[in-house]
């Protein structure tokens, strides 16, 4: 419910009044292959943002601090609801599909993987310190010709109970990257990514869902 560079974003509505919170929310509810759905916030107002089949579980308002270890605050949650398989996704990402977010749990479940993260691949001239970083200028490839580099979205991750309750973390070290799309990889920091986020959702994602 706290946030620096976008204060209220998780519960901001969109255009048509929508909660940015509800999209995920949809998303989770609506994929077979998950049982209990949860939201760990420090703040019961949440609960006003609550869609029926969705739980609340409070978080400590320790972990509401700007220098709070994540990796922690994963950890205190597997410690209270004990899982096989957790999920993790973000309010802040709220394009997620089903079939990405089910793709992932195969894969983790498969026992070939411990843990699964949505990615977005790059195929663009990158430059680091001042430097090319997967070109050379002298000797300009196309881009459809570079070797692909991943980003992490942050809206989505999959690990098991031993990689969160050993390891201390979300990542394992046997991921499996789930591709996804621009609009699905869309992750809302600033006001203007709210407003990108809105008129996705409005001319977009809410037709598509209606279909």
């Amino acid at each position: 419910m706290n946030n620096e560079r976008t204060p209220g974003k998780n519960t901001k509505r969109f255009d048509d009044g929508t909660p940015l919170i509800h999209c995920i929310e949809n998303t989770l509810i609506n994929s077979r292959k998950i049982d209990d759905v949860y939201v760990y916030c420090s703040k019961e107002d949440i609960k006003d943002y609550l869609l029926p089949g969705v739980k609340y579980l409070r978080r400590d308002i320790k972990y509401d601090a700007s220098n709070a270890d994540v990796n922690d605050m994963f950890h205190a949650f597997s410690e209270e609801v004990s899982a096989d398989i957790y999920v993790l996704a973000h309010a802040t990402a709220p394009f997620q599909e089903v079939s990405s977010i089910e793709r992932g749990i195969e894969a983790v479940s498969s026992g070939t993987y411990d843990s699964a993260l949505a990615v977005r691949k790059i195929q663009d001239f990158v430059w680091k310190s001042g430097k090319a970083l997967n070109y050379s200028p002298q000797n300009i490839p196309r881009t459809q010709d570079l070797e692909p580099l991943y980003i992490e979205t942050t809206g989505l991750y999959i690990y098991t109970n031993e990689v969160i309750s050993i390891l201390r973390r979300r990542i394992g070290n046997r991921p499996y990257l789930i591709e996804v799309d621009e609009i699905e990889a869309t992750d809302i920091n600033n006001p203007i990514d709210f407003e990108i986020a809105n008129a996705l959702y409005m001319e977009i994602y809410r037709k598509k869902k209606q279909l």
